[in-house]
């Protein structure tokens, strides 16, 4: 058809840069499924815009072919939120990791979250802060060692899903890099949701953390330490599908089916549900407790900070004119400095 638009594939979101991760690092298959829901969803590229911070995670800019902006340590989510106040109509991606996005930059990333705004935020979680050579990070486990805590970290780690939760996230789900489908499903989802989307993804880093996320990705256990969460459906998991989550006053609790217990006994996910409450529960589920949670967690349907803020202006213009910049410099009262 003449005048038609290409078809753009995913090596097409790719840029001319040299991609300079270690080899290994999850971060590569990260890029390669971004690159794939994009190509899915034909977004423009001239339509697309990644802000990061600083660290590992924060290269991923350079890497798109499409507009990029690598801020400040800890400020994408603040650049994020002024560029789509003021153009809703770009697709906005905020690429942050556990240091970035959750030690310096944890007031930018909560503030962004309330308010709600458009913007994709994909947290990648290593469990140490990589790009500046393995020291301890706001997720590392108790007792890490690492080279900013040989005798073992004594900081509770933060959660990041908990704490999208707990500032009323309206999508909030995870992932984990080497699970290609299921991240490329989740990014999907993310995407075509309308309100701020906060993805965390267990990333491996090869040469500081390797193996934290081993118990999630081993072929041989992973059926037993991670449950897929289905809308509507009953928390099921286990290699046999024979084990589930039951709650036990307001404690969750692992039981098997059979021996009088069955599905209708369980806890089914309600990822639409208006009140956090269960949400929250499912990203408090931790392994080696529990199987711990991946999917999307909650999805609902709140105002959206650009567009309350755009209505605003769009009412004072109606009312006072578009306004006038010498005018309002030349207001009150003044002075003539000599």
């Amino acid at each position: 058809m003449s005048g038609a638009l290409p078809v753009l594939k995913p090596a097409d979101y790719a840029s001319n840069q040299d991609v300079r991760w270690c080899p290994g690092c999850g971060n590569y298959s990260i890029l390669a499924q971004m690159k794939k829901v994009l190509a899915a969803l034909q977004v423009p590229r001239e339509k697309l815009v990644f802000i990061s911070g600083i660290g590992c995670s924060s290269r991923f800019p350079y890497y798109m072919q499409a507009y990029g902006i690598h801020g400040i340590h800890g400020r994408a989510p603040a650049f994020a939120t002024g560029l789509k106040a003021t153009r809703p109509d770009l697709q906005v991606w905020v690429i942050t990791g556990d240091g970035d996005g959750l030690s310096i930059g944890g007031n930018h990333l909560m503030h962004c979250i309330r308010r709600n705004i458009d913007v994709n935020i994909i947290l990648f979680n290593n469990r140490i802060y990589g790009l500046t050579k393995g020291q301890y990070s706001p997720t590392s486990r108790l007792g890490a060692v690492t080279k900013s805590s040989p005798a073992g970290s004594i900081d509770n780690p933060l959660h990041p899903l908990s704490i999208a939760i707990g500032c009323e996230a309206t999508f909030v789900a995870r992932s984990i890099d080497t699970n290609i489908k299921h991240f490329g499903e989740v990014l999907q989802r993310a995407a075509d949701h309308r309100g701020t989307s906060f993805i965390e993804v267990y990333q491996n880093c090869v040469v500081f953390n390797d193996g934290a996320f081993d118990y999630a990705t081993d072929r041989d256990h992973k059926a037993d330490t991670t449950l897929e969460l289905e809308h509507g459906k009953p928390l099921i998991f286990g290699k046999n599908r024979d084990k589930g989550i039951r709650l036990r006053g307001l404690d969750p609790e692992i039981v098997e089916l059979g021996a009088g217990v069955s599905e209708r006994d369980l806890l089914c996910h309600d990822e639409q549900a208006p009140e956090p409450s269960l949400a929250y529960l499912l990203s408090r589920m931790r392994y080696p407790e529990f199987p711990e949670p991946i999917g999307v967690f909650r999805t609902v349907d709140r105002p959206r900070y650009e567009v309350e803020l755009n209505n605003q202006i769009e009412a004072a213009r109606a009312k006072k004119g578009r306004g006038n910049l010498e005018a309002l410099f030349q207001t009150g009262d003044s002075w003539t400095v000599s």
